[in-house]
């Protein structure tokens, strides 16, 4: 948008004084990213963003993130003049229950937000997704003639407490490997953190940092030149490399006393100092939330900029589509998150087998079933591609010389795995999976909890959980991992028992698309389980269900499970039934699912008037409680695990049917 050089200083004051105004009604929040960086967002927003402000969904948008979401102001300030659906009202409510803007940027609850920032590096390490999904996107459908079908860049407002974490380093180290020409950030780079300098922590060189990372670096020595970050900007969309403008910046720029210190990081400014930093810029220091009509019309034109930009590109998806109808009606379902009708065709049902296989072995066997019916399932692993057996047979892998593979080799990175994950999630068009080893959830767990606050439809597999890892020892082996992953809301659990529960366990994640689902899956083999014995495996739809009854009469005892100790309360079971014991076997394999039952239901699983109960998990019992009642066993582990045969381990630290048969026995006395 062409503006002139007077009207341009007014506009960049607007979102300036917009922002503090924000911070200073709510007395909470951050002035100094705001005001440092207005110019920086400006230049992106008015010169570069293709975006459609009536449609924040547009498929072929750019994408913009705030890294640094503690100064989301910023953020929902633009959003306000450039004419999303955020009244001003809304700003004024910055930070206050029940607003549009709460105090980080959250997706799904602000138009125009494209991913929830705040924890820092994990809005730089969710454009790595965005980039990757482009790429992969554009590789697939972008026909000759028709380069402009998938055409659209990443911008981020990056900080230095983004630069510090460990995430962004990782995603910043895969994205200069892959090549991600369409990421373009720009560093906010005022040297000032909420302890005081960055001289305290943080000295390194970052520009030859990133170059080292394989990215294009440029400096602008004034983040507030238009003209100088502009130019950057068209510098860096002539490469093939992501892009970091490092713009020198000052925090809390304008404010008398307060700019240039740490205090304006998270500060309120306070009304003497916000009307003298107005008054030092000759701008009203009444009303608050002022917008000069002229600045107000300037900005309103992206509203017609973006329609025009969205009507252009409707033309080349028409044409498109007369002459490639079948890739444009797949390239729309799964921009949609429809599912095709025959996805489920080719899902595995497994034979009866005592000796069975890992539920890792049958997840791979289910992903390849999935692959060949889902395009858009796309994944791979932190380093243990052969161990969580995610590879897709028949495909490559996602590289800068090939970004139509669908195979993702995310290094030894499982923090930035997951956030890059969530980006990929969040771009839409894909239904993205990640493995590690659940012991390494540790390392990952930000982002598995960003994925659930902001319903993010990721497949997080996590392999050998459990003590059943054996040799590895306890540094490999999770034993609180799984009831700290269940007590985050909103994160579908799934501990299958065996190859065909694995199966089902598939089908609800692929089903879930508000939601993110953590399989926790075996190293060992487990028995492929006789269903014509046994119930359905479709039983883990409800999360519990009852496995087999033991006995002819109503059940002495309740034998709870999941994943690979269901072949062990199996074999109690039998034994406790040659005792005269009644018995009833419940494949417990999601908490989250079961919990979202109707009381009748519950009750038919676990009848409240029998209350001797035993649940055996490999794993922390903790929580456990809550399903076997106030007179109910549990059998997990309060320890970490040994190192050793699992065979052995097992009985060693009180998995063995013998354990389970005394306990039970003893509860009858």
């Amino acid at each position: 948008m062409k503006i002139n050089s007077e009207l341009e200083q007014q506009a960049i004051k607007t979102i300036r004084f917009l922002s503090a105004d924000g911070v200073q009604t709510a007395n909470s929040g951050h002035p100094g990213l705001p005001m440092g960086t207005a110019t920086m967002a400006y230049t992106i927003w008015t010169k570069h963003l293709k975006h459609n402000p009536k449609n924040p969904n547009w498929v072929n948008r750019d994408r913009f993130i705030l890294s640094g979401g503690h100064g989301s102001m910023l953020l929902y300030s633009l959003l306000y003049l450039t004419g999303y659906d955020l009244p001003l009202d809304q700003l004024k409510n910055f930070r206050q229950l029940g607003s549009m803007t709460p105090g980080h940027p959250e997706a799904g609850v602000t138009p125009g937000v494209e991913t929830t920032t705040g924890p820092l590096g994990q809005g730089f390490a969710n454009g790595v997704g965005f980039g990757i999904a482009e790429a992969h996107l554009a590789a697939k459908y972008n026909l000759p003639g028709f380069e402009k079908l998938v055409d659209h860049y990443v911008y981020a407002i990056v900080t230095d407490g983004d630069l510090m974490e460990g995430v962004a380093s990782e995603a910043a180290s895969l994205a200069g490997h892959l090549k991600l020409g369409k990421l373009i950030y720009l560093y906010d780079d005022n040297r000032i953190s909420i302890d005081g300098s960055t001289d305290l922590a943080f000295t390194e060189d970052r520009a030859m940092r990133f170059k080292a990372y394989g990215w294009h670096v440029s400096q602008v020595d004034d983040g507030n030149d238009v003209e100088k970050i502009d130019q950057a900007i068209i510098e860096a969309k002539k490469v093939d490399r992501p892009s970091l403008i490092i713009c020198r910046t000052k925090i809390g720029y304008g404010l008398p006393t307060m700019e240039n210190t740490a205090d304006a990081h998270g500060k309120p400014p306070g009304e003497a100092e916000l009307s003298a930093a107005k008054q030092n810029a000759d701008w009203p220091v009444e009303p608050k939330f002022f917008v000069p009509d002229d600045v107000m019309q300037f900005y309103r034109k992206a509203i017609d900029i973006g329609e025009k930009q969205e009507a252009i590109w409707d033309e080349i998806l028409e044409k498109y589509k007369n002459e490639n109808p079948m890739m444009t009606t797949e390239f729309l379902r799964r921009m949609s998150g429809l599912l095709p009708d025959d996805w489920q065709e080719d899902l595995p049902v497994f034979n009866a087998d005592p000796k069975g296989m890992g539920s890792r072995v049958a997840s791979g066997k289910v992903i390849n079933a999935l692959a060949s019916k889902l395009p858009e399932l796309v994944g791979g692993s932190a380093d243990l591609t052969p161990s969580n057996n995610t590879w897709i047979d028949g495909d490559s892998d996602f590289q800068a010389n090939n970004p139509g593979g669908r195979y993702l080799h995310f290094g030894v990175r499982e923090h930035a795995m997951g956030a890059i994950l969530n980006g990929i999630a969040l771009h839409k068009g894909f239904i993205p999976y990640g493995a590690s080893f659940l012991v390494f959830t540790d390392y990952v767990r930000p982002s598995i909890r960003l994925s659930a606050l902001s319903h993010i439809p990721v497949k997080w597999i996590f392999t050998h959980d459990s003590i059943g890892v054996g040799e590895d020892g306890p540094t490999h082996q999770p034993v609180e991992h799984l009831a700290s992953l269940r007590a985050m809301p909103g994160l579908v659990d799934l501990r299958p028992a065996d190859a065909n529960e694995v199966a089902v366990a598939w089908k609800v994640a692929i089903q879930t698309n508000d939601k993110p689902v953590l399989m926790a899956l075996s190293r060992q083999n487990l028995p492929t389980l006789d269903r014509q014995f046994f119930n359905s495996a479709e039983g883990l739809t409800r999360g519990a269900y009852v496995l087999k009854d033991y006995g002819s009469e109503k059940p002495d005892l309740i034998l709870i499970a999941s994943g690979s100790e269901i072949a062990l309360v199996v074999k109690a079971a039998e034994a406790l039934v040659e005792k005269g014991q009644n018995v009833r076997v419940v494949s417990m394999p999601s908490w989250y699912l079961f919990e979202q039952q109707d009381q009748n239901y519950k009750d038919s699983v676990l009848p409240p008037d029998v209350k001797n109960r035993i649940s055996v998990e490999a794993g922390s019992g903790f929580g456990w409680e809550r399903w076997v009642g106030d007179s109910g066993k549990i059998i997990g582990l309060n320890r970490f695990g040994e190192s050793g045969k699992f065979e052995e381990i097992y009985p060693h630290l009180g998995f063995s049917v013998e354990n389970i048969v005394k306990i039970a026995l003893e509860m009858n006395d």
